[in-house]
């Protein structure tokens, strides 16, 4: 049942869902259009130049992710990280086992780091692929749904934001004076008893979600394997330039630079890991372990093939998050559910509008920096819980993110997949995490 049940979706996805850039432009043209038609400071001018400091804001952003994809990439080309992603591959005889490995790998690793998440599942989804035979979206969607519970996890923006004392998007101790520490949004028991519930429930039900033998689109064996062999580097042996090249001491060098660098700047985040500390741990360990400078070098070029999509689409989803921010109507989703909630309810429909900002604010800060403003108020005008409200928009998200292409890009240009053939295997994971969210926030949320 599950199986045609998800062979529907399939069929609907890659027949009715564009290119991932052409969804992206169609959600801009959406976005201004509701804007226009809803939001109070909606003139075409607001949309316009909105659209277009977004665009140029999220620079800095989508080069994070070009950095993270392509660190990732190449400290998974060295050696000893290959040797130990193919260990872990083997270890699935079936289709069905290595769908589960690959979603409880990915659900560990998006919990402990969202970034880390994204670079292991998507190179473990390559080395699986090339020893079973099985559908490679199936493989692939299951890699990306342990990010699932990203937002929920130790990196979560939302939730260290509002632990971080001073920082710009901290909205409750902007209203309340007060932080909330991790202890009381990431570590309790309504979010903790829905992640565990996720990690228990989407290996055993992705399982059975697989096409029929004669729909199975496998991924192409040969193109996997060449993509993945070691780059050749040449060289002229004798020369400076060639010492130069691969001269280990730089090496060192450079790591005992990045290491004191990456230290000095943990100590001051009290040992919080974020995107940068996360991009350059996976430099340092990339450069030490390829060793020679000029094989890392090509490593990276081999990696830059990749980053195409990011830089294309990033931009797009930038525009469309600063017309919902300087249009407010982010605004008016939210209050449009506030008006009907009780303190009871109130997280339970923030969740469901945070659903709906999440299709056009997919990260995470940008998308708490419009709906926090006005989800924290209402919570403390209606004496609801500040945590549950704060972690109601987080997990919006994350189930949201299941439907929403922004954040499956990486994991999409790392497997050399369409998002057409991945996104019909994520409604799946969307219903399970939209329904293990709702009962927690509405049973095990303290009131």
């Amino acid at each position: 049942m599950l199986s045609r049940f998800t062979r529907f979706f399939v069929y609907i996805f890659e027949r009715a869902l564009p290119d991932a850039y052409v969804f992206a432009l169609l959600l801009t043209f959406l976005g201004a259009a509701l804007a226009y038609w809803l939001a109070p400071h909606a003139s075409i001018h607001e949309i316009l130049s909105g659209w277009y400091k977004g665009v140029f804001s999220i620079f800095t952003f989508a080069f994070q992710m070009v950095m993270m994809l392509a660190t990732g990439y190449a400290l998974a080309s060295t050696p000893v990280a290959r040797r130990g992603l193919e260990r872990i591959a083997a270890i699935p005889k079936t289709p069905r086992t290595a769908i589960a490995l690959t979603v409880l790998v990915s659900l560990i690793a998006s919990w402990l780091n969202w970034g880390l998440g994204l670079v292991c599942s998507a190179l473990l989804a390559r080395e699986v692929a090339k020893r079973i035979r099985i559908d490679f979206g199936w493989l692939v969607a299951a890699a990306y749904s342990g990010f699932v519970i990203s937002t929920e996890g130790l990196s979560g923006s939302i939730a260290l934001s509002q632990a971080t004392h001073g920082s710009a998007l901290n909205m409750v101790e902007r209203a309340t004076g007060q932080i909330l520490p991790l202890s009381e949004t990431v570590f309790t028991r309504f979010n903790l008893v829905a992640v565990a519930a996720l990690v228990v429930i989407l290996p055993l039900i992705l399982c059975f979600t697989g096409p029929a033998e004669e729909d199975i689109v496998a991924a192409d064996i040969e193109r996997l394997k060449s993509e993945d062999a070691p780059p050749a580097v040449k060289e002229k042996r004798g020369t400076l330039g060639v010492t130069l090249d691969r001269a280990w001491l730089l090496t060192v060098l450079v790591f005992a630079f990045g290491a004191v660098a990456l230290y000095f700047m943990l100590r001051e985040q009290h040992f919080s890991v974020d995107l940068n500390s996360v991009i350059l741990i996976l430099f340092l360990l990339g450069v030490v372990l390829h060793w020679r400078p000029v094989a890392y070098a090509a490593a990276m070029k081999q990696a830059g093939r990749f980053t195409g999509p990011l830089i294309l689409q990033y931009p797009l989803y930038g525009g469309l998050m600063g017309m919902m921010t300087a249009t407010g109507l982010a605004g008016v989703f939210s209050a449009a559910f506030i008006r009907f909630s009780t303190a009871r309810t109130l997280p339970l429909f923030t969740y469901l509008t945070s659903l709906i900002i999440t299709l056009f604010i997919p990260s995470g800060g940008g998308h708490w920096a419009v709906q926090g403003p006005f989800a924290i108020p209402a919570a403390q005008a209606l004496h609801a819980s500040l945590a549950g409200t704060t972690m109601s928009v987080a997990m919006g998200e994350s189930a949201a993110n299941m439907l929403q292409p922004f954040w499956v890009l990486p994991i999409l240009a790392i497997a050399g997949i369409s998002m057409r053939r991945v996104m019909g295997f994520m409604v799946i994971t969307f219903l399970v995490a939209l329904i293990c969210y709702a009962l927690s926030l509405f049973f095990l949320l303290p009131h």
